[in-house]
């Protein structure tokens, strides 16, 4: 549930950007969309059964990382109700990402699923194009030796991903267009794809709100049923906040509803 949140699931710095000796390293991006101190809050059912409840939280505070200014993004979820009886999650996902180049310098999971454990840090040196996952043994307690992996340019992890897609200008895409991220996930290089539906005005819970309707584009498996089988919608305005998520499963539909939205 909580994955399905994150898969479907930027603070000007130009002052840093003069100061920095690898200014050439990152891409400058222009980002009027969300800042420090926004949260975002959802419910996700199955069916009329409320199965989970997340958040999305942009830190207040700006944090360095390779020398850059970074915005602190946390991803937590929770299965609630009956869901929670039979399978317990606390799911926490988290992005260090760049302001000015909007690009990910770490990436951390803490997962709690059931007796499921897997705790994971990603520190991506983007001048090596070059990804260290570090991840917990929970049997002896203590952390393995860390792997590197070769990336590539502008490498996005799962979170500062879908941040990106958010400062994109949509006014440049036609319906069907398809938008392609390099991203690294569970130590494997993706070309994750999004395609452009169009617009539509969805209703939420916070009103009927006019939106820009994307699609990820989902290989062949088991769990999803088709290609489009995902849809999200974002509020076609400055801010693009996600709205809703619906996933055509063969065991059913999925919702994530928005419930509540904040900016500091």
């Amino acid at each position: 549930m909580f994955k399905l949140f994150t898969s479907v699931f930027f603070f000007s710095a130009a002052l840093w950007m003069g100061l920095s000796n690898n200014q050439s390293t990152y891409r400058v991006i222009e980002n009027n969309c969300f800042k420090p101190g926004e949260v975002i809050e959802y419910t996700a059912h199955y069916g009329f059964v409320h199965a989970a409840k997340g958040k999305m939280v942009i830190s207040k505070d700006i944090y360095t990382l390779n020398n850059r200014p970074c915005y602190k993004i946390d991803v937590f979820g929770e299965s609630i109700g009956m869901f929670d009886m039979f399978l317990r999650i606390r799911d926490n996902w988290g992005t260090y990402l760049d302001t000015a180049s909007i690009v990910s310098h770490k990436f951390y999971r803490v997962i709690e699923e059931g007796k499921y454990r897997k705790n994971e840090v990603v520190t991506f040196d983007h001048e090596k194009q070059q990804a260290k996952v570090k991840t917990y043994d929970h049997k002896k307690e203590k952390w393995k030796a860390a792997k590197y992996f070769d990336t590539k340019k502008n490498i996005q992890d799962l979170v500062s991903g879908y941040y990106y897609l958010r400062v994109l200008d949509f006014t440049k895409y036609k319906e069907g267009d398809i938008i392609t991220i390099d991203a690294f996930f569970d130590d494997e290089l993706y070309k994750f794809q999004v395609r452009y539906i169009g617009k539509e005005t969805v209703k939420t819970k916070l009103g009927k709100i006019k939106s820009l309707v994307l699609s990820p584009i989902m290989p062949e498996n088991s769990l999803f049923d088709g290609e489009n089988s995902i849809k999200v919608w974002i509020s076609d305005d400055l801010n693009k906040v996600p709205l809703k998520i619906k996933a055509e499963m063969f065991v059913g539909a999925v919702e994530i509803d928005i419930n509540n939205y904040e900016k500091s």
